[in-house]
């Protein structure tokens, strides 16, 4: 009798959600809804702008080649190699290093985002990144200099105003 009742009480469940919306979305048909700003952080303030945690998007001219980011990651997922890029000269950045970034072992932790003194590296909300080459999951610095066209830049990156499309 105990077990008979269990079943019945399953099946009220089931019968009762059948009727219900569905709260999930069908991603990708379905937009997602959430806001498409760059995830990135402000280290005089200590406040982090909230947003997607896709690929990263780096501003060359004010990296310095510090190497925090790539010291953030180390300990996670070593996906941040620093490297030497000789054609592209800063003067804040005397030896050219900057980072580049393995998706394929990245875990989406803005942990190096937040570790930047310099504002310089930021995560965006392109989220697509999937490959079947794992070559193609390699991301050097000036493949990650390149703004992608999703998603809008929050006030912090940079500290400009938005980018005039053209």
């Amino acid at each position: 009798m105990v077990e008979a009742l269990k079943i019945i009480k399953a099946m009220q469940s089931g019968l009762r959600h059948l009727f219900y919306s569905r709260v999930t979305r069908r991603y990708p048909e379905v937009d997602s809804g959430l806001p498409e700003g760059y995830y990135s952080f402000d280290p005089k303030k200590g406040v982090a702008t909230a947003g997607w945690k896709g690929r990263h998007y780096l501003e060359m001219d004010k990296c310095t080649g510090c190497q925090l980011c790539s010291f953030m990651c180390d300990e996670i997922s070593n996906a941040i190699i620093m490297v030497e890029v000789p054609e592209v000269r800063f003067e804040q950045n005397k030896k050219s290093l900057f980072p580049s970034v393995d998706y394929g072992r990245c875990v989406f932790c803005g942990l190096c985002v937040d570790a930047c003194p310099f504002e310089c590296l930021h995560m965006t909300p392109e989220i697509r990144l999937a490959d079947y080459d794992r070559k193609k999951l390699y991301y050097s610095p000036l493949e990650l200099s390149i703004q992608p066209a999703v998603g809008k830049p929050s006030y912090v990156v940079g500290k400009r105003k938005e980018r005039v499309e053209g």
